[in-house]
């Protein structure tokens, strides 16, 4: 059974850092794109990064504050973010796809992303 689990979020202040893991079971991360993205109440999935072996790609609004990097003796993926602000309190996603183009892999829809974790809740504090 494909899955993906998310983890590592939780409360920070206002500056500080958290990474966030996504973990595969039952395929092989390294064959397919992986994206992150995150969902505020009421909004649609908002891309921030996705990885594949093409490369990484990030939303403009968070490049110089997130780090997308991969693990492939663990099958896993992750999200390093910094300096968190307010606005990057969200639920956030991971997801799959081997069809999607990379070139798309920040867009939920376009990208084709066939799987999809559960989510893990980031909240910001002042």
């Amino acid at each position: 059974q494909l899955q993906l689990v998310e983890s590592g979020g939780g409360l920070v202040q206002a500056g500080g850092s958290l990474r966030l893991s996504c973990a595969a079971s039952g395929f092989t991360l390294d064959d397919y794109t992986i994206g992150w993205f995150r969902q505020f109440p009421g909004k649609e999935h908002e891309g921030v990064s996705c990885i594949s072996s093409r490369g990484t790609s990030y939303a403009d609004s968070v490049k110089r504050r997130f780090t997308i990097s991969r693990d492939n003796a663990k099958n896993t993926v992750y999200l390093q973010i910094d300096n968190l602000e307010r606005g990057d309190t969200a639920v956030y996603y991971c997801a799959a796809t081997r069809f999607g183009l990379f070139s798309l892999c920040l867009s939920p829809t376009e990208g084709r992303y066939n799987q999809w974790g559960q989510g893990t809740q980031v909240t910001v504090s002042s």
